[in-house]
């Protein structure tokens, strides 16, 4: 996963100083490598929607970024640094009834979103997964829509979607929170004082499909794929369409 994106003036920088897209983490393929866990709850008889779980998902790496366990000397801090100054990854698993409050019991943060529930966890080396999670499937995160999502609200910061692209829902939550990871680092203090404010408000909407070229080099953060799964290694996934950012084109 990597971004694209230049700096369009001297006093915003393109990247925040907690990104590891800055020059001293050029070599973070070369560090060891760590993965933040997500876990979607998916009851059989009740299923989340998939825009609101790829929606919660985003918010949900938001939360961990902000939470106090993970900054300065918090007890997350040192993994979350860690896996900053590597390649980000992420991966998405599913849990229902005792697997779930199995994994709500460990250190975390669920994040609610309309009908949907996702718990994030600190940073974990590759190999280092707690058995908790590393029992429950990555396999299975089919969800759908009852309903197509309707226009984002205007003034909404937009997670868009490649709508060449097809992903399953487990997928499309973990690129979902890359972007909005890419956009939290690109926003300066205030802007990101004003998005914690709001809860993080965001909506993931697919592109239309003759407005994502245009979108892919507008100069807003572009996710690429790593290409570990699913999709061919350098795809764009999602484009992270901020208001503060687009105001800066």
């Amino acid at each position: 996963m990597s971004s694209q994106h230049t700096n369009p003036t001297s006093e915003v920088p393109a990247v925040g100083a907690d990104s590891p897209f800055r020059k001293d983490h050029e070599r973070r393929d070369e560090a060891p490598q760590f993965v933040l866990p997500l876990v979607v709850r998916i009851e059989k008889a009740e299923p989340p929607a998939r825009t609101d779980a790829l929606e919660t998902a985003a918010r949900a790496v938001l939360v961990l970024l902000t939470d106090e366990r993970a900054q300065g000397e918090g007890d997350w801090a040192r993994a979350v640094r860690d896996w900053q100054d590597a390649r980000i990854r992420k991966v998405v698993r599913r849990a229902r009834g005792a697997e779930w409050r199995k994994a709500a019991a460990l250190p975390g943060v669920t994040v609610q979103g309309t009908a949907s529930e996702v718990r994030v966890f600190p940073p974990v080396p590759l190999d280092g997964w707690p058995k908790e999670l590393a029992k429950l499937q990555v396999s299975g995160t089919d969800l759908d829509d009852p309903q197509p999502p309707p226009a984002p609200e205007p003034g909404l910061p937009v997670l868009w979607l490649n709508p060449e692209l097809g992903m399953s829902a487990g997928k499309a939550m973990a690129q979902a929170g890359h972007a909005a990871q890419l956009a939290w680092w690109e926003l300066t203090e205030a802007e990101r004082a004003l998005w914690r404010v709001s809860g993080f408000r965001l909506a993931v909407r697919t592109a239309p499909r003759e407005q994502w070229a245009q979108l892919t080099t507008s100069g807003l953060p572009v996710v690429r794929d790593a290409g570990f799964t699913e999709i061919a290694p350098g795809s764009c996934t999602l484009v992270a369409d901020h208001p503060a950012l687009r105001s800066r084109l």
